[in-house]
């Protein structure tokens, strides 16, 4: 079969490759998939950021998916053949104190699909039966595809932020994280804004306005007289910084009303703020990361109730097959979340 794998440690180095279908144990199964999108990690590892040192090479990337169950190991109980599926990408070793109480997502010996083993941008890949979800088949396969990440933000607003009813929201940074999350704190009642650089005038932005949402040129618009204006210079209840950028921090502490809550989303590397500010007001901060069950689930409602809108949210250009142009697009800003049709690669 054939799938885009990472062949060498540096930017870029991409390639199809053939490979030898792989066989499911036991406790697996064997998906065909379907779809599959473009995460800023699967960007971090065209660019080869330091967070990847650890990959083997060739590895297969991609773990945002979904497919069809075409053959299920001889322990599989849950699964059957022609079953819609996602996958959790994030494996718990099972043994660790915080898998023990049931926070498989910060597992001490965690493997990650796409980066510790082969992952989705192929014809195939195996997964294990406690790490896949069924898909209800009122949502369709390109936007299950996108479950993994709508996860993720689910978990950020439902189950790690405070935003409820009426809350002002802001939402620094218009990319997929961004954009899902603003979603999900508007399905909970939050008054969201979304906030942006230059770069993402041409697209992210514009997606962001057509989503519903009033959105922020932080280059170019006065942040301290829209606060003022927008939340009658209180602040705003709740900041999530999914931009991973060394200046999203500070900026949710200039933002956030004494006593609200920041939520990090975006894995910034370094960055550097005075705290003591925060402390004397009180500021909560909150990080979250990856998805559990519940999270999935959640997410895969909220899809099908048509509070997560993926069809205006996803963009279908780009080809495995010219892998690259999604990778430089993504980077520039110039598009929000590719879903490839894997299809192609059959």
């Amino acid at each position: 079969m054939r799938g885009l794998a990472k062949t060498s440690p540096e930017a870029g180095s991409m390639e199809l490759i053939d490979v030898d279908e792989p066989t499911p144990a036991a406790d697996e199964v064997l998906v065909e998939v379907d779809y599959a999108g473009l995460c800023g990690s699967d960007a971090g590892i065209y660019q080869f950021k330091s967070a990847f040192e650890r990959m083997e090479f060739p590895t297969i990337i991609g773990h945002e998916y979904t497919g069809r169950v075409v053959e299920v190991g001889g322990d599989v109980t849950r699964f059957d053949v022609g079953d819609q599926v996602v996958e959790r990408p994030i494996r718990g070793c099972g043994e660790c104190y915080q898998c023990e109480i049931g926070m498989e997502n910060i597992c001490q010996d965690t493997e990650l699909t796409g980066i510790d083993h082969d992952g989705a941008y192929a014809q195939y890949v195996v997964a294990p039966e406690a790490s896949l979800q069924p898909v209800p088949s009122h949502v369709s396969p390109r936007h299950a595809a996108l479950v993994e990440p709508t996860a993720i933000c689910t978990r950020a607003v439902i189950e790690n932020s405070r935003v409820g009813p009426g809350d002002r929201v802001l939402v620094a940074g218009p990319g997929p994280m961004g954009l899902l999350s603003a979603q999900i704190a508007d399905a909970q009642g939050g008054e969201v804004v979304v906030a942006g650089v230059g770069q993402d005038t041409n697209y992210r932005l514009p997606l962001a306005a057509d989503l519903g949402f009033p959105t922020i040129n932080i280059e170019e618009d006065d942040l301290a007289t829209y606060r003022e204006d927008r939340t009658d210079g209180i602040g705003y209840d709740v900041v999530f910084d999914t931009t991973g950028h060394p200046s999203g921090l500070p900026m949710a502490a200039r933002e956030v009303r004494k006593g609200g809550q920041i939520v990090l989303v975006g894995q910034t590397g370094e960055t550097s703020m005075e705290y003591t500010p925060l402390v004397r007001a009180e500021v909560e901060l909150q990080c979250t990361y990856g998805a559990m069950y519940q999270d999935f689930e959640r997410a895969l409602r909220l899809i099908g109730s048509g509070d997560v809108d993926h069809e205006t949210f996803l963009d279908d250009r780009f080809s495995l097959l010219d892998a690259d142009e999604a990778f430089e697009a993504f980077l520039a800003g110039e598009t929000c979340k590719p879903v490839f049709d894997v299809s192609v690669l059959r």
